[in-house]
């Protein structure tokens, strides 16, 4: 049975679009069998896409120290429809930040808390221009999530 891994990014930016670049290579690498990757900018994810994913990664800059309105607008619109249906999914997040990412942190912990989604691998979290290592990180947050849904 094949899985669904939905990545939901907002990518304003040429180092957000390298990290979310790097996220769907990890995700889609060949190794990976049996998942199909669905991208969705954030405003325009509907509940149906969070609904018919098994897993997420979520991609957002931290803007003044929280999460971009785009995705906290994505979280608005799919919250209550999807509450007690995706409980217990797996989801990465990677974030940009020039200033301060921990709002952006906490924000999104506190949703997906409340989701009851289970974070399957540690947090990216770059500042500036994203380096080697990096786009490393982000590789390995899509391939892991990814891989986790092969199980």
């Amino acid at each position: 049975m094949t899985k669904r891994l939905l990545i939901v990014h907002h990518t304003p930016s040429p180092y957000c679009q390298e990290m979310f670049e790097a996220v769907l290579s990890g995700a889609t690498d060949p190794e990976i069998e049996g998942v199909d990757v669905v991208r969705r900018p954030a405003l325009t994810l509907s509940p149906a896409d969070v609904l018919e994913a098994d897993g997420y990664v979520l991609g957002t800059p931290a803007n003044l120290g929280y999460m971009s309105g785009a995705l906290k607008h994505a979280f608005d619109v799919c919250y209550y429809p999807c509450l007690d249906a995706t409980r217990g999914r797996p989801f990465g997040v990677y974030l940009h930040g020039n200033e301060g990412t921990e709002g952006a942190e906490q924000g999104i912990a506190k949703i997906t808390t409340g989701l009851g989604w289970e974070q399957a691998a540690e947090t990216v979290v770059v500042s500036g221009k994203p380096s080697k290592d990096d786009l490393e990180a982000c590789w390995n947050l899509g391939a892991t999530v990814a891989a986790g849904l092969m199980e």
